[in-house]
């Protein structure tokens, strides 16, 4: 990978918390408030790093974060967009039901974050992490369908479709596989065509593009 484009994503990943946080909208909660009737109500924050926190706590960091792995699992294998009318679906688009238990989740990229590589020897269908949960929730890594945003330098995997289909790549892990990228001979400023894995250089689809928004895409065109 060229420096320019290195530099690119690092300082992306490196900011992209801070201008999320001072440009949240303000919203009116209680943990665990019961709006009717043997119902509660919690509320939660994905950061990038695909780390879960409670919404309002004040410093999120790997300290404060959540951190056992079944209950990660759990929590993130209910994960879908939240579909209730008039319950804080503009400022929490998430949702993650558990009985009695509504808990609620505002994301600052996506809330499905990959946050490792499982390689399996020999060599098989490897595995991508959700959100620091081991091998308590995995999907199958994809090589041809990986997608690199050209200016950001993020990259995104397909993801379970009840979050929308669409997964973040953790910035650790995307710095690692970026120099397995080809770009064509349009340049760097368009999504690479071939990613190189386990030995077999793979033809990109970006068919993970048609699931994001407009916002994002817009990118391509800048």
């Amino acid at each position: 990978m060229h420096l320019m484009r290195f530099t690119r994503m690092f300082n992306h990943f490196r900011g992209i918390g801070v201008y999320h946080l001072i440009s949240r909208q303000s919203t009116s909660y209680i943990q665990g408030q019961s709006p009717e009737p043997r119902i509660r109500e919690y509320f939660y924050f994905i950061d990038h790093q695909g780390q879960l926190f409670l919404d309002d706590t004040k410093v999120k960091n790997f300290i404060t974060c959540f951190k056992e792995k079944k209950f990660l699992a759990f929590f993130f294998k209910r994960l879908k967009v939240n579909n209730l009318e008039n319950r804080y679906k503009n400022l929490f688009p998430y949702l993650s039901p558990c009985g009695r238990e509504r808990n609620y989740i505002r994301c600052e990229d996506r809330p499905i974050v990959f946050s490792h590589i499982l390689r399996r020897e020999p060599p098989d269908v490897d595995l991508l992490v959700c959100n620091n949960c081991g091998d308590e929730y995995t999907v199958p890594l994809e090589p041809e369908n990986i997608v690199m945003l050209p200016q950001s330098g993020r990259i995104y995997h397909p993801a379970p479709t009840r979050v929308g289909g669409v997964g973040l790549i953790k910035s650790s892990v995307a710095i690692e596989i970026s120099p397995r990228f080809e770009f064509g001979e349009e340049g760097e400023y368009v999504p690479p065509v071939y990613f190189n894995w386990r030995g077999v250089r793979h033809k990109l689809t970006n068919r993970v593009l048609q699931l994001m928004s407009e916002e994002e895409r817009g990118e391509l065109g800048s």
